[in-house]
């Protein structure tokens, strides 16, 4: 009886076995769906939480730079008048993307793995008038891109691989109408060699479509380009909101880059190294507000260096390596309102009399760091302290022997003292005869003040 029941024990459990099985599994891959979908979900959410909502002067800004985003978040708030997807992994621009958002004003996309932008990708941005391209892998677009922004005022192109060839013909005709005067600025040609770095706001429309097959129109071999130093497109970055800001800081500058943008506000420069500036480096930047040239080692700035740069308010020098400005430097910086001058070495000798001189006349600037290096003397000294000692009176030590002249001369004692230091050897032991001659005569001495 026993082995009977063991037997039909075994039977009932093999028997159970398949149909629980496939139960089993199914749970497993549906438990592990549900994992899997939490999963995506749950990266969904955290990426939009990431993205950082804020206000600034009554719009609403959404900032999603450095995410690692390849496409627009559904659950984005569709308010947004900014939205800032720079650094991101955005390759094509989809059709209606960012239809959502039609109070956009403006989008910045710079910086991502852009090589196509499908004709409808700005569908519903007819509030648009910002928008950021630059350094990407865009190659070539065409004028139905531009169509559903009527308002778009300012279009970055540049540092993308443009194909000058016939299908960005369309494209380039709407660059070039006279109204777009900010759509494409700076944007070159990368091929085909004979076109390459030109800009395509400058490009003659018959050259995209030429023949340009070997031996036709007279071509052939080609001299190499000749290289030039890199421009100010292929080097910095562009940030147009909440300000215009060229951001060029950390890039191993020795110069001033060429071609600077003409409606920059705010331009970072520290952190290179740029020894020299030379005149009118800055000269069509006439918007500029805030130049920032600090931790350069900067050594010497020439005469109209910061000439064009009439409405500059704030100018950063410090962590240079500064002793002094040459005379007129300043000169036309007219509303200048922070000068910050903090660990340069100046020199407190004549030729810092400048700086001191200007910033007495403009008493609305604020300044820091002006404290003498050299000479040991006076180190640690405020310079405006030491500029008051230059021009302070002689010591009274200096004045021994006119104290000691005849008293009897009060008044011309005192009128004649300069004349009478200047004599001081001649004069010693004569003081009544010295002072007959000075009444007679008018003082004939020019008095110089040395250091």
């Amino acid at each position: 009886m026993r082995l009977l029941a063991t037997l039909l024990l075994l039977l009932l459990l093999r028997s159970a076995e398949p149909r629980r099985g496939p139960r089993s599994g199914a749970a497993a891959r549906g438990a592990g769906g549900r994992v899997r979908g939490r999963g995506r979900a749950a990266v969904t959410r955290r990426q939009a939480q990431e993205c950082k909502e804020y206000m600034e002067a009554g719009e609403k800004y959404l900032d999603c730079q450095d995410r690692q985003l390849t496409t627009v978040m559904q659950d984005w708030p569709k308010d947004i008048h900014h939205l800032l997807l720079a650094r991101n992994r955005f390759q094509v621009l989809r059709d209606n993307m960012f239809s959502q958002f039609t109070q956009l004003k403006s989008l910045d996309l710079q910086q991502n793995d852009i090589s196509m932008v499908e004709d409808g990708a700005f569908s519903g941005l007819s509030q648009l008038t910002t928008l950021l391209l630059q350094h990407n892998g865009l190659r070539t677009a065409t004028e139905e891109v531009l169509l559903p922004l009527p308002r778009l005022t300012y279009l970055r192109l540049y540092d993308n691989p443009w194909d000058c060839l016939c299908p960005l013909d369309s494209f380039i005709r709407t660059l070039q109408v006279p109204s777009n005067r900010n759509l494409g600025n700076y944007a070159k040609c990368a091929e085909p060699e004979s076109l390459r770095g030109q800009k395509l706001k400058m490009l003659r429309l018959e050259s995209l479509c030429a023949d340009r097959r070997p031996g036709v129109g007279g071509g052939g071999t080609r001299p190499p380009p000749i290289k030039a130093k890199p421009e100010i497109t292929f080097l910095c970055h562009t940030y147009m909101f909440p300000r215009p800001l060229l951001d060029c800081s950390s890039k191993d500058l020795n110069y001033i880059p060429t071609d600077l943008p003409s409606d920059i506000v705010k331009m970072d420069l520290s952190r290179n190294s740029i020894k020299h500036l030379r005149p009118k480096h800055f000269l069509l930047s006439k918007d500029l507000k805030l130049l920032n040239l600090s931790g350069n080692g900067l050594q010497h700035i020439d005469k109209a260096s910061f000439a064009g740069l009439l409405y500059l308010r704030e100018l950063d020098l410090s962590n240079n390596s500064l002793h002094y400005f040459q005379y007129g430097v300043l000169e036309d910086l007219y509303f200048l309102r922070k000068l910050s001058l903090d660990n340069n070495p100046w020199i407190c000798d004549y030729n810092i009399h400048y700086l001191v001189y200007w910033l007495k006349h403009h008493p609305g600037v604020f300044h820091t760091g002006l404290i003498c290096s050299e000479p040991q003397e006076f180190r640690g000294w405020r310079v405006e302290d030491y500029v008051k000692t230059y021009n302070g009176e002689c010591p009274k030590d200096k004045q021994n022997g006119v104290n000691g002249m005849d008293t009897g001369q009060g008044g011309q004692v005192g009128t004649d003292n300069d004349a009478q230091e200047v004599m001081g050897e001649t004069a010693e032991g004569q003081g009544e005869s010295l002072s007959q001659p000075l009444k007679k005569k008018p003082n004939k001495f020019e008095i110089i003040r040395l250091s």
